[in-house]
């Protein structure tokens, strides 16, 4: 059950104030931001509670849509698509509102960087870096409005043929509670620069910095109902912005069960839907490899965020000869880590998002010993206040336990030796998931030919975790059916429209 507390208590329990500008964000109830009536509160006046994962208490409280203000806001975004403001303005025009939206964020950093901290239990070091990475998306993506190219197609005489890249119209894009401001950049970014308008829904655990980011849209001009903002449960407003008929596009990144309901409800109309899902990343390291480097990148991207990361390294396949050494690499680069308050500079993991994310992770590490997997390190909740987790290790795990199975989101990682790379092979690819793998060798005929079987939408080599703008991601079967990021992000956020003239 969560303390009270709001407002000027807010950082209660932290080990520094916060600024003043995210007290004054989190001292007011949050509304909705929708077309020009901006900061509103729902239509039957419903609120929910924002929890300071870190110590349990109440940050503030935030608008709970209805499926009125759902409608209103589909509709004011449907009216922003045809508007001159919008419709009619150039690609260079359109480039320049993400640039503009870049500098902003990038201006309101250390804001942004503390509500999600305070809000998802990130640790402020890492907010900042998430934050500098949305600014950089948003200048990734301003540079596409100019380049969205159609083409002349090759038809017979005397006719004349083109196609056009136009975009989709009204998308609604529901976003995760993990990576809350980064995944809205990664959906805003691509559907702004090809023309489209958006209805975001933020997750409700973590919903602050997405409405900080709208306000910051509209700081820079963007015009109104381009960007809109509705709050609240996934089953009211979710559900509605699916079954809205103005709404031409789904973009979901969250859990595989919630994507499949999405393609459910949202088939029959025939929207275009894209859901990023789940993943159980296979890391495997060959004894040719550079074992400290391994480790340490390994240690780096399992820990991120507390483990709550769809990409997260969580399955980790050593060759037997150098499983000990390993698994004594790992323990020194967890030792590192510095659990704490997120608001502590020196802090490298946080807490979990929930208590219920708390429970499901402690659940995990006990099937993990029922199965017989061996706690090499961690294994505990830490301290009575907040959702604290220690970094756990599971040695001796073999592919079919539930914790080499399904995701975890949490720092729970599994361990699994191989005798060679067609077991490696063979092992990492017998998963659900097939979002992404790694891979650590010196042999670079052996990365090629793996890089080619390995199943999921982005394999790394001699790296893990990384992400760029400018390369796309996304994952196949229970991980999903998008792209994200990069070019093929952008073409998912138009439509091809193919022109015959006769100019006789």
């Amino acid at each position: 059950m969560a303390e009270s507390g709001t407002g000027a208590d807010a950082y209660r329990g932290h080990c520094r104030p916060i600024g003043e500008r995210t007290l004054a964000f989190i001292d007011r109830v949050q509304g909705l931001r929708i077309g020009g009536a901006w900061d509103q509160q729902a239509k039957n006046g419903a609120t929910f509670e924002s929890i300071d994962p870190a110590t349990g208490r109440v940050l503030g409280r935030i608008a709970a849509a209805t499926v009125e203000d759902v409608d209103v806001a589909v509709t004011a975004a449907a009216a922003a698509l045809e508007s001159p403001e919008w419709r009619d303005i150039s690609p260079a025009r359109r480039a320049q509102y993400l640039f503009d939206l870049a500098d902003a964020v990038d201006e309101h950093l250390e804001t942004l960087a503390e509500l999600e901290s305070l809000d998802m239990g990130k640790p402020i070091v890492q907010a900042r870096d998430d934050i500098g990475g949305v600014s950089l998306t948003f200048r990734y993506y301003g540079g596409w409005p100019t380049k969205i190219e159609g083409d002349i197609n090759p038809v017979r005489s005397p006719f004349f043929g083109m196609t056009l890249r136009q975009p989709i119209g009204v998308c609604a894009a529901i976003t995760p509670w993990n990576f809350p401001v980064v995944m809205a950049a990664h959906k805003i970014g691509p559907a702004l620069a090809a023309g489209n308008t958006v209805v975001m829904k933020p997750a409700e655990i973590s919903s602050y910095t997405t409405l900080y980011l709208a306000d910051l849209a509209r700081e820079v001009g963007l015009p109104d109902g381009v960007l809109n903002v509705v709050t609240g449960a996934g089953r009211v407003v979710g559900e509605a912005l699916l079954s809205h008929e103005l709404v031409r596009k789904v973009s979901f990144t969250g859990s595989s069960p919630v994507g499949k309901r999405i393609l459910e409800v949202a088939s029959p109309q025939m929207k275009k839907v894209s859901v990023e899902l789940g993943g159980k990343t296979a890391n495997i390291v060959f004894p040719d490899a550079d074992l400290r480097k391994a480790a340490a990148g390994s240690a780096d991207a399992i820990w991120e965020n507390a483990g709550q990361v769809c990409i997260a390294p969580t399955r980790l396949f050593v060759h037997e000869s150098i499983e000990q050494e390993m698994l004594q690499l790992l323990a020194e680069e967890t030792a590192k880590l510095t659990l704490g308050d997120p608001l502590d500079e020196a802090t490298t993991l946080g807490p979990l998002v929930s208590e219920k994310q708390l429970d499901t992770v402690r659940s995990y590490v006990d099937i993990a010993r029922e199965e017989g997997g061996e706690i090499a390190v961690g294994g505990e909740a830490v301290g009575t206040e907040g959702f604290y987790m220690q970094p756990t290790i599971v040695a001796g795990v073999d592919n079919d336990m539930r914790v080499a199975r399904e995701e975890i989101f949490g720092p729970v990682l599994s361990v699994i030796t191989f005798r060679d790379e067609e077991e490696a092979l063979r092992l990492a690819n017998t998963s659900e998931y097939d979002l992404a793998a790694a891979i650590w060798t010196r042999d670079l005929s052996r990365a090629h030919r793996l890089t080619q079987r390995l199943r999921g939408g982005l394999v790394w080599v001699n790296t893990v975790g990384k992400l760029d703008p400018g390369i796309s991601f996304g994952g196949h079967h229970l991980s999903g059916n998008s792209r994200e990021l990069g070019r093929e992000s952008v073409l998912e956020y138009t439509k091809s429209k193919s022109v015959l003239i006769d100019p006789s």
